[in-house]
């Protein structure tokens, strides 16, 4: 398999994952890959109180940098932006919050680890 072929299978299935981890914490997921002209929100969740923007992050194991770092200033403002517009199209009283999972990936493509971090940044405009 080619590099961007094995980045695109890697994702989709730490998308896949990053679901049913949630899920099975008690969140209920209201879309996946929800696409607008800004971006992509790889999955839309609420809890009781918040309704979450969750960018899923997944990664081979023998990578230097978290996941997490490669979500930066610009990517959180499109996440931003597509979020506003989900909010816009489907209003509600929940608190909007910002959260990164972070797949690890084994070799077999399951995960070795989930690292959910929550809160991981505010909107941004």
């Amino acid at each position: 398999m080619d590099e961007y072929r094995e980045r695109m299978f890697t994702g989709l299935w730490g998308e896949i994952y990053a679901a049913r981890y949630l899920r099975d914490n008690g969140y209920k997921i209201l879309s996946a890959n929800y696409r607008t002209r800004f971006g992509e929100i790889d999955i839309v969740a609420s809890d009781d109180s918040c309704i979450i923007f969750v960018e899923v992050k997944s990664r081979k194991e023998g990578m230097i940098a978290p996941p997490a770092e490669s979500v930066i200033y610009a990517k959180q403002r499109r996440i931003s932006a597509a979020a506003r517009q989900y909010l816009d199209s489907f209003p509600t009283q929940l608190v909007p919050r910002f959260d990164i999972i972070e797949i690890y990936m084994g070799g077999d493509s399951t995960p070795n680890e989930i690292k959910h971090i929550k809160s991981a940044f505010e909107t941004v405009r």
